[in-house]
């Protein structure tokens, strides 16, 4: 019987190692290495020390091992589409995470250096189990809600809160429960009552409902097709219940400490949070809210300053804060909230970075709206004799030309050091031009954009098109308490990076890492200084350069544990 090669020679079908064909191949690869020279890291990968290129590939040899072992079926055609696992490499997040926390990708992810996280919600990274055990422990926590709760409606999506009152236990015991229709509005009850008296399961029902008023259930991501606004209405929901649970001394200082723990522990050594003062704040034992932001701001310095002193925290940079503001709120609002966000830069100047707006774009004001009271605030800072600049979210959107999209025009003209998510960006070519050029960095949150209905997967995030365009970006976890990651950290999103884009090898985190340090506000800057800070980079003078230094020793050490804990995957050997 004739062979297939026999036959393609009788047909006269070139064969590869014939001349015309390997010049094909030859011109195929100037190509890509022409494309590749665009790349984000293509100057690091130049610049990679041997041991750093040693664990790049034994890195790429475990993701290839791992993505045809462990992430696919095995099954064919038909049989691998009814199989209950679904399995494919850049499989959505909540199904890949419990698989994907046992593999040797995530031991490596986990274990590396991950420099600064500078895109993340404070209120939302707080492990919601922990907080709600702190609600039942400390003690003085009452329930509270305008209204009885006796509708799997009203559970659902009726308002509730959760505060520290001095009202002894028993009075909670002769009032009716707020699960019942005799429950008077907006009357304090105790945790420990609500709890007990909660009509599916007690305490236990009671936990596991309170638990789903605070996070994103995987469904609420899965149902693409219900859009974009409706998984927001879920996700907004959450915060105020969560502040009501975390805005009490006691449980946020508790909280905040083993935040900062978990942090330090999966590599990341500085932090800029953001966060928005529409909560009540109560110092431990008092029934009534404090009136400014002072005893917040002293609070969380003190409880930085213990972490540090600590094992875990004597590498930790610290943190800043974003002061946010609602993106809906009218001028007069937000005017009240910018004047509070001066006096606090001029008590407390070390903690505060900048300043942003937050809510779902889509509903929102636009940044062109809010151009004069923008203005206005820039001026009011210069009066004042503080700077705090923007930075911007921006492109956090479906659109393609409307007036959401076209937040990202106006990020860039005010003069943003950084875009928030940036998600709509790599429709613009002229923008991503001037990103580069004016040396702004997208913070991309790839698993929030996921679970958010942005993006189906990270198969279909536009992070591989900017990285190919050479965009400065850094991954960041923006709510990961509210989203699902179940623990605190970056390695959720880098390992689902690395894992799902084929073109973004430990090199490629390793930009992005660096790019971390690079644009982070540790210190004060003018534009001009913040310019330089990030062109000189490691070949700089100041705490920057130098936090880049330390970063470079760390990343090597990394790099050392994988040639000596995966050698077996060594070419070297």
């Amino acid at each position: 019987m004739e062979s297939d090669h026999e036959w393609e020679l009788e047909e006269g079908i070139p064969q590869f190692e014939e001349p015309v064909i390997q010049q094909y191949l030859k011109g195929r690869a100037a190509l890509i290495a022409q494309e590749e020279k665009q790349r984000h890291d293509a100057n690091l990968r130049k610049s990679l020390s041997p041991i750093a290129a040693r664990a790049a590939n034994i890195v790429s040899q475990i993701r290839a091992q791992e993505q045809q072992e462990l992430w696919t079926s095995g099954l064919d055609d038909a049989a691998a589409h009814q199989s209950d696992e679904i399995l494919y490499p850049g499989v959505m997040f909540n199904l890949a995470k419990g698989r994907m926390e046992k593999t040797k990708l995530w031991k490596i992810v986990e274990k590396m250096p991950k420099g600064s996280l500078l895109h993340a919600h404070m209120d939302a990274m707080f492990d919601i189990d922990f907080l709600i055990d702190q609600a039942f422990s400390t003690p003085g926590i009452h329930m509270s809600a305008p209204k009885p709760l006796v509708t799997e409606t009203d559970w659902e999506w009726a308002p509730v809160s959760f505060r520290y009152s001095s009202q002894p236990l028993e009075a909670s015991e002769d009032k009716p429960s707020i699960w019942t229709e005799t429950y008077e509005a907006s009357s304090l009850i105790s945790i420990q009552k609500a709890a007990s008296s909660f009509p599916k399961g007690g305490e236990k029902g009671f936990r596991e409902w309170l638990t789903s008023r605070c996070v994103l259930l995987p469904e609420h991501s899965y149902h693409h097709h219900h859009g974009v606004d409706a998984i927001w209405s879920y996700f907004t929901k959450t915060f105020p219940v969560i502040d009501s649970l975390l805005m009490y001394e006691p449980i946020f200082r508790a909280g905040l400490h083993r935040m900062l723990g978990q942090l330090a522990s999966d590599g990341v050594s500085y932090v800029e949070f953001r966060i928005g003062f529409v909560f009540e704040y109560r110092r431990e034992g008092c029934d009534e809210a404090e009136k400014n932001v002072s005893a917040w701001f002293r609070m969380v310095e003190d409880v930085l300053a213990e972490f540090k002193k600590t094992e875990a925290g004597k590498n930790f940079h610290g943190f800043r804060i974003i002061w946010t503001a609602i993106r809906r709120f009218s001028n007069k609002v937000l005017v009240g909230t910018m004047k509070d966000c001066i006096r606090a830069k001029q008590e407390f100047p070390h903690l505060i970075s900048g300043f942003d707006l937050v809510g779902q774009e889509d509903l929102g004001r636009t940044l062109a709206d809010l151009v004069p009271v923008l203005l206005w605030f820039r001026k009011e800072c210069a009066e004042e004799g503080v700077d705090i600049p923007f930075f911007f979210h921006a492109g956090e959107c479906l659109g393609d030309g409307d007036e959401t999209d076209q937040n990202l025009f106006d990020a860039i003209l005010l003069g943003t050091r950084r875009i928030g998510h940036g998600f709509s960006l790599y429709k613009h070519p002229l923008l991503i031009d001037l990103v580069k050029d004016k040396k702004i960095l997208i913070e991309c949150c790839p698993i929030s954009n996921e679970v958010l209905r942005l993006a189906s997967s990270i198969k279909s995030h536009p992070l591989p098109a900017l990285l190919a365009r050479g965009v400065p970006v850094s991954l960041c976890n923006d709510d990961p308490a509210i989203l699902g990651h179940g623990k605190n950290g970056l390695t959720h999103d880098f390992w689902q990076a690395l894992q799902g884009l084929e073109n973004v090898d430990l090199v490629g985190l390793l930009m992005m890492a660096q790019n971390s340090i690079r644009w982070s506000c540790y210190e004060d800057q003018s534009p001009a200084e913040w310019k330089a800070g990030i062109q000189n980079g490691v070949e700089g003078k100041g705490l920057k350069a130098e936090r880049l230094r330390d970063f470079g020793q760390e990343f090597e050490k990394f790099c050392a544990w994988i040639v000596l804990e995966f050698a077996e995957f060594d070419d070297d050997n």
